[in-house]
């Protein structure tokens, strides 16, 4: 079964990085193997241990290695206390509608109806810019069958889940303020002043998830929409909005925390309105991919680009762009 799935995959790689000639749409489908920064899955812990260290910020983890989880109707299952980093899902950050940069530069025909983003001028104090975003679901873990049999994983299939150019919210600056009305509080110079320590922060190591509107060295996370009213370039705008992306998607609902410290809160996954930040970690697969580890691997949320991102955006092919997004998981396993 593992050599199958990972089979297709191969096969889905050699398809999909094919380029379409004449099409403004550019990228490429990340391969599993060489474009995954898999150092980027440490440190593995049991209970507040470390059984695989990584040169990554870890996240507080139980301070038990053994936990229970309740078994419906009745009983209880015993587990190990496990924490790790999986990569979950991949982004597209582009300005193509329709432009499925991670799908190996497919421009769906629908693309043809939805006006393009755009890029203002490159003055940091009066650029701005739109995009698009896709959230595609992306279980690597379970389909290598990799760490545990699969109870503590992102399930499922490859699949696109969210779409912006269908969402009239991603658009509207006024239309977003109904998904995000706590924004007006953080429009005041001292709250935006109190995002240079979120930014400082993660230099040193995790995000301030308690400056839950502060992107770190990105900017706001309001709107929760592709407006980027301060564009320093590509790579700092579209990791900004695979960050907000990755809020939007609790805010809705459609992703959910696992954190725990000790049972039965490792046995669930529960809605998390507002995101914790110092549990998300991203990567660039498009255009070109970070998998190399260290520095140049995955970042926290907020991390600067200036310290990584240079040489990874170049004209026409290189001016979209994909990123796995990672999360940490605790659970029992």
């Amino acid at each position: 079964m593992i050599l199958k799935q990972i089979g297709i995959m191969f096969m889905l790689v050699l398809f999909l990085n094919t380029s379409y000639a004449g099409n403004l749409c550019q990228g490429k489908f990340a391969n599993p193997i060489t474009d995954v920064c898999w150092s980027c899955l440490f440190p593995i812990t049991i209970g507040d241990s470390a059984v695989l260290a990584g040169d990554q910020k870890d996240t507080s983890n139980p301070s038990l290695p053994i936990c229970t989880c309740p078994i419906v109707p009745v009983g209880v299952r015993i587990g190990i206390s496990t924490g790790f980093w999986e990569p979950m899902a991949l982004v597209d950050v582009t300005r193509h509608p329709y432009c499925m940069v991670n799908l190996g530069g497919l421009q769906l025909t629908q693309g043809k109806l939805g006006a393009d983003g755009y890029v203002g001028s490159s003055d940091s104090a009066q650029g701005d810019s739109f995009y698009y975003v896709h959230w595609y679901k992306f279980p690597l873990l379970v389909w290598l069958n990799v760490l545990t049999d699969g109870l503590c994983v992102e399930k499922g299939d490859m699949d696109i889940a969210y779409l912006t150019e269908l969402d009239p919210t991603w658009h509207d600056d006024e239309l977003t303020f109904l998904l995000n009305p706590e924004a007006i509080l953080f429009a005041s110079l001292p709250a935006q002043m109190a995002c240079s320590a979120d930014s400082l922060s993660t230099l040193a190591g995790l995000p301030i998830d308690s400056l839950f509107w502060c992107a770190g060295s990105q900017g706001s996370m309001y709107p929760m929409n592709g407006n980027v009213q301060e564009h320093v370039g590509g790579v700092q705008a579209s990791t900004l909005l695979t960050e907000r992306m990755t809020y939007k998607m609790h805010r809705e609902g459609l992703l959910l925390d696992s954190v725990g410290q000790n049972s039965p809160t490792l046995c669930y996954e529960y809605p998390a309105p507002i995101l914790p930040k110092s549990r998300y970690r991203y990567q660039m697969v498009n255009p070109i991919p970070t998998a190399s580890g260290g520095e140049d691997g995955c970042h926290t949320f907020g991390h600067t680009t200036s310290l990584w991102g240079s040489l990874h955006e170049y004209p026409y092919k290189g001016e979209d762009f994909g990123y796995l997004v990672w999360r940490k998981r605790n659970c029992c396993a």
